[in-house]
């Protein structure tokens, strides 16, 4: 099983390799300016069998997680495939481990990406993965820019 384990401090413009494999790439950078501390791991790297990705997430937010709505994009060969925002922490009675998370605090977690199930074709996908701590996306908590190379469809 092919793993990869990322630690990075660093600013933006610096595209750090997630994992390579055969059929499938994915690499990322942050798109603001300040420093992140993050690291992120993603198994198995492959689109073959289409596996669910295990992922290892940990963060240290640079503001309270008291609210917190991500916005989704994904463009696949240049043209716009999806557009998505959820409202994910409120303050009161939030479901997933981010929500409460403190300005500072390591925050850890793991999840699965069923997404792997979907038959990607072959191509370049660029997603856009931003979180804001207000409705109105003006104070931005992180911001990430994904490269998903598919090298080959799913069998």
């Amino acid at each position: 099983m092919f793993q990869v384990f990322l630690f990075f401090l660093f600013t933006a413009g610096n595209s750090e390799l997630l994992c390579k494999s055969s059929d499938l790439e994915i690499s990322y950078t942050f798109c603001d300016t300040i420093l992140q501390t993050f690291v992120f791991n993603i198994t198995p790297c492959t689109m073959i069998n289409k596996p669910i990705w295990n992922v290892v997430l940990t963060w240290i937010p640079r503001s309270d997680v008291n609210f917190l709505k991500v916005v989704f994009k994904v463009w696949f060969d240049g043209a716009r495939a999806l557009d998505w925002k959820e409202v994910l922490c409120r303050g009161a009675d939030d479901e997933y481990a981010a929500c409460g998370a403190l300005k500072g605090e390591t925050f850890a977690t793991t999840f699965d990406i069923k997404g792997a199930r979907t038959m990607f074709p072959q191509g370049t996908y660029t997603v856009i993965l931003q979180g804001f701590s207000d409705d109105s996306e003006k104070n931005m908590l992180i911001c990430l820019n994904f490269t998903m190379i598919v090298k080959q469809e799913a069998l």
